[in-house]
């Protein structure tokens, strides 16, 4: 079976490009990408609609249980109610990354 390279951005990716720009330390840096992300968390589950002006809006979404099929087995399965974030990006940001395009 073939590995996955994957290059995704992680916390500590962010956090070391914060301390390398802004100046302040590794941790501290770290500490404000978690505090961040947990504020943003607990206003989502609030209030159900987060909006960050020229980035995107994510929404919280309920959705409810349903019957399944697994495809390989034909077994079916009931699929639990749950929550889902959706994100929808802002034209700002669709247009500073279409700019970035190379053609």
């Amino acid at each position: 079976m073939a590995t996955i390279n994957r290059d995704n951005t992680k916390k500590k990716d962010i956090a070391k490009n914060i301390f390398l720009n802004v100046g302040i330390p590794f941790f501290y840096a770290s500490k404000i990408i978690d505090d961040l992300i947990n504020v943003l968390i607990s206003n989502l589950f609030l209030n159900k609609l987060l909006k960050i002006k020229n980035f995107g809006t994510f929404k919280l979404q309920k959705k409810n249980k349903r019957m399944g099929r697994n495809p390989k087995n034909k077994k079916s399965y009931e699929i639990l109610e749950r929550n889902t974030v959706s994100f929808k990006s802002a034209k700002e940001l669709k247009k500073r990354i279409n700019n970035n395009v190379k053609k």
